[in-house]
């Protein structure tokens, strides 16, 4: 007999979710997570952090208002870290309660520590004292999440050199900073800090930024960001970053020196799966700390699952909660349906992108026939209401049959949005639909309708030149 049905490495999005689901389909389920970390990295140094510190420098800067107020408006002149770091810790504050309430409410034990395999059945638990117990398990579910990737030629002190972790432990607002890549959570705190006023570069070994993204609406984004003081440095990577008393030197692999009072390295990000001595279960991670599972996140030994950031891509938040759910249903032996192939991307940057499904490059690549329609912000009241004249929302349509192949939004409010074309795709829909609907007025909601209506005039008019 063993102490639980399911037992579950993490508590983050994809571990509390499973935990939860077996819970609710009453089994004995259980946590296990380190002391501080309730709700996982995305509660405490990633997710929810990241983003509460991007509303705090919204409302604080007054930069989404600046257009009916003029360039110069903000509403505090002098931000600082407290500022910034005020609400952070209070939203912090209050997810771990919701996360500690409903592993509560569900019956679900919390083992506060760290875990590492006996064996395939059984975990060590280091408590914070350092006292060790096992505990038992029919089904494990690995959600160890995941942690800044560090080379190990930088010297990270935590205040001059950092990751993303330690963006929200930075003393002050710094006048000057290199960002040290340009994927998602590089560019999302690059924003965030020009938006502050700091001068920002960003460095990246590629040619381009979020390159699975639509070209044009990454366009729209660096021309903003550019407006906003960034400087881009592509197709370059800093082989050393000097520290000295009054900031750091980026030394590129060109030659150039970029001074800046701080280096935050976005490197990517390492899976934890290499601390739970995966060996004595049978199993093994790859060079980045992550573990290969099939459809159902059945890891090569049947009875143990993996779920979130620590089986790699597409590791976000959303994305991670189902998996937990969908792994726990398939551990307890429920029926459950896949997940769907379908899923949005939301990027928080400022201004927002999110999309859902294909890109105009992807279509063109596979030789796939489309229409784009647009609209833009500017165009709409709400825009013009909202102070927000560089949002834009791109459908790519089938000419054919109508239906949606991709939805693209850069600006205000995009990651809600985009929920509105993912329900018209999930069901099959097509632009036919958008063009019908009556949207509520004044919203951004009605630009669905715009670029449908652009979209549906263009196929009519290459119709009409056929006839």
């Amino acid at each position: 007999m063993h102490d639980f049905d399911v037992l579950v490495v993490g508590s983050g999005p994809g571990g509390q979710k499973a935990a939860i689901a077996a819970a609710k389909l009453g089994r004995r389920a259980a946590v296990i997570e380190r002391q501080h970390m309730v709700g996982g990295v995305c509660i405490n140094t990633g997710t929810v952090p990241s983003k509460t510190l991007r509303e705090a420098v919204l409302y604080l800067t007054g930069l989404s208002q600046r257009e009916v107020y003029g360039q110069s408006y903000r509403l505090k002149d002098d931000i600082t870290v407290a500022d910034l770091t005020a609400r952070t810790q209070h939203v912090i504050g209050r997810e771990v309660d919701v996360v500690r309430s409903q592993l509560a409410r569900n019956r679900v034990r919390l083992l506060t520590g760290t875990a590492r395999f006996h064996d395939p059945n059984t975990l060590t638990v280091t408590d914070p004292a350092g006292r060790e117990s096992k505990v038992t398990a029919e089904n494990i579910i690995i959600a160890a999440g995941t942690r800044p990737a560090r080379p190990a030629s930088v010297d990270f002190d935590e205040r001059t050199i950092i990751d993303s972790d330690g963006i929200i432990n930075l003393e002050k607002v710094p006048n000057s900073m290199v960002v040290v890549g340009a994927g998602v959570i590089g560019i999302e705190y690059a924003s965030m800090f020009a938006a502050l006023g700091t001068k920002v570069t960003v460095v990246e070994r590629r040619d381009r930024m979020l390159e699975f993204c639509d070209l044009e609406i990454v366009e729209a984004l660096k021309y903003h960001l550019r407006d906003l003081a960034v400087t881009f440095r592509f197709s370059e990577a800093v082989a050393a970053v000097e520290r000295h008393t009054r900031g750091a030197i980026a030394v590129l692999e060109s030659g150039k020196r970029i001074a800046a009072d701080t280096v935050m390295y976005s490197a990517g990000r390492h899976g934890m799966a290499t601390e739970l001595e995966l060996e004595n279960a049978g199993l093994a991670a790859d060079d980045r700390g992550r573990i290969k599972v099939d459809p159902q996140f059945r890891t090569t030994v049947p009875h143990i699952y993996a779920v979130g950031d620590v089986i790699g891509f597409p590791a976000l938040a959303s994305t991670s909660m189902e998996q937990g759910r969908l792994a726990a249903h398939h551990a307890c032996g429920e029926p459950v349906r896949a997940m769907p192939e379908l899923q949005p991307i939301g990027i928080y940057t400022i201004p927002e992108i999110s999309f859902i499904g294909r890109t105009e490059d992807e279509l063109t690549r596979d030789k796939v026939p489309f229409e784009v329609g647009i609209s833009r912000y500017r165009e709409l009241a709400r825009g013009q209401i909202s102070g927000d004249s560089y949002g834009m929302l791109k459908l790519l349509v089938a000419p054919d049959t109508g239906r949606l192949l991709g939805v693209h939004i850069f600006g205000t409010g995009a990651t809600e949005l985009v929920h509105i074309g993912q329900a018209v795709m999930g069901c099959l829909g097509t632009v036919d639909y958008l063009v019908d609907a009556v949207f509520n007025y004044p919203t951004l909601a009605e630009a669905y309708k715009v670029a449908a209506l652009d979209a549906m005039n263009k196929m009519r008019h290459i119709a009409r030149l056929r006839d």
